[in-house]
């Protein structure tokens, strides 16, 4: 990994500059389209061309009466990413490579692309404002563009990602996924960390998805016993600025019990703040805690993009202010958000995305035909937590942290770790994301649709 890390999340979260945005700072930019003047006005504009965005987009064109160029995407990404499977990267089951694929030649010739950053959203007069300084009107806006991930949130940390000799790394970025299986390896004693930040991110699992991994590997290399911790050469530590495991009671329980059978120290309630060479400074309360470390797997602070919290759209949070059922903004009619931009109360997960983008298709073509939104999102998201290798335990919940299971019935309770949910997130997932999530041909749950 190269510095040009540190100089693009700087681009990203500085406030002077003019906001472009990505699903994550890994996200390249791509030479802008010129904005023809013909091409201005739009049905349907959709800014974001991740997950959210091409699936909702290309359903869009599926189910409703559109014209070529009657729906645009915007995005300055060069590639789209699953992102999900950065931990399977962190834990050597794959490389990021085979996990991208190049963003134009996804989208569909009938929609109109436009590779470049939006700077401004002004829902007051149907319209953004492009990077290059164009703008665009529209009927209907659709707000995915995603979250944005602030390396520079904690000090010291683009720093220590920059360096290719520091033992700290991250699953959270395309930049960054392939060092944390390098660090994993070069451990052969000391103390490992695995953090999880206070606040919203993406995948709340993640975090301890990829220490899940690192321990089975350290495991079978002859380097941790769980049944006897304090012997083994490498000591294990899942520090969380959260005060439990996992946000679902359920899942969280089995999670912690794990935990304590694997004999991981949990330091609940501890938000990293700094990283100062082999030490890693922790907010707990008003407190500071310092400690040392030989590895350290990092998960950043996240938040809404510039133009996104600072439009009308936005919630106190800056998320973009939605309906929780049809997906609606609830300040302009003819707005929509879902995905990781969107102010849901639920998990920010891609599985998340597979239920919330037939609701929000359903609901904004009813509107075009002069019909209430009808069409209701329970807060289905799924995590697929990765316990070792070759076990995965389903999480799957919907509003309230209510567990809400699709395979319960076949296979058993899903906080149960198990070799069939393993091979749906390292190898099915992967597959139906690519082949038919982002042509607008899945649904999660509900299976293949038309």
């Amino acid at each position: 990994m190269s510095l040009s890390l540190v100089s693009q999340t700087a681009r990203a979260a500085a406030p002077a500059v003019a906001p472009t945005f990505g699903a994550l700072a890994s996200r390249k930019f791509a030479t802008a389209s010129p904005v023809t003047s013909g091409a201005r006005n739009h049905k349907v504009v959709v800014v974001g061309g991740g997950a959210a965005g091409l699936s909702i987009s290309h359903q869009l064109l599926r189910h409703g009466n559109f014209n070529k160029d009657d729906i645009a995407i915007v995005d300055p990404a060069e590639f789209n990413h699953y992102q999900p499977g950065w931990t399977l990267v962190g834990g050597g089951l794959k490389t990021r490579e085979e996990l991208r694929t190049p963003l134009k030649s996804i989208v569909d010739p009938k929609l109109k692309f436009y590779n470049t950053g939006v700077t401004s959203l002004t829902p007051e007069h149907d319209s953004l404002t492009l990077s290059t300084g164009d703008k665009l009107s529209y009927e209907h806006l659709v707000v995915v563009p995603g979250i944005k991930i602030n390396y520079d949130s904690i000090k010291g940390l683009p720093e220590a990602l920059a360096n290719p000799d520091s033992m700290v790394s991250s699953i959270y970025g395309y930049e960054t996924c392939a060092k944390v299986f390098d660090t994993i390896k070069k451990l052969s004693k000391g103390n490992a960390i695995f953090t999880q930040p206070t606040g919203v991110i993406k995948c709340a699992g993640a975090p301890q998805k990829i220490m899940w991994l690192a321990l089975d590997y350290w495991k079978k290399a002859g380097l941790y016993d769980p049944s006897n911790p304090s012997a083994s050469p490498v000591h294990i530590a899942f520090a969380t600025g959260l005060p439990t495991m996992f946000g679902v009671p359920k899942y969280s329980q089995a999670l912690d019990q794990l935990r304590q059978e694997r004999g991981v120290e949990g330091l609940f309630q501890h938000d990293l703040v700094a990283v100062e060479g082999n030490q890693a400074v922790f907010a707990k309360g008003e407190e500071k805690v310092t400690r040392d470390f030989d590895l350290l797997h990092v998960v950043p602070k996240m938040g809404p993009h510039d133009f996104v919290k600072n439009s009308q759209l936005a919630d106190a949070a800056g998320y973009v202010a939605v309906d929780q059922a049809n997906l609606q903004s609830t300040k302009f009619k003819n707005v929509w958000s879902a995905g990781d931009a969107a102010g849901l109360a639920t998990s920010k997960t891609a599985a998340a995305i597979t239920a919330q983008a037939p609701v929000l298709v359903a609901n904004l073509l009813r509107t075009m035909e002069g019909k209430e939104p009808g069409v209701e999102y329970d807060g289905y998201t799924s995590c697929p937590l990765t316990t070792e290798y070759g076990k995965v335990m389903l999480a799957e919940f919907k509003y309230g942290g209510v567990p809400k299971e699709t395979f319960a019935k076949y296979l058993g309770d899903q906080a149960v770790p198990r070799r069939a949910y393993y091979h749906l997130k390292k190898d099915f997932f992967p597959w139906v994301y690519k082949n038919y999530m982002l042509q607008g041909k899945w649904a999660g749950p509900k299976g293949f649709t038309k």
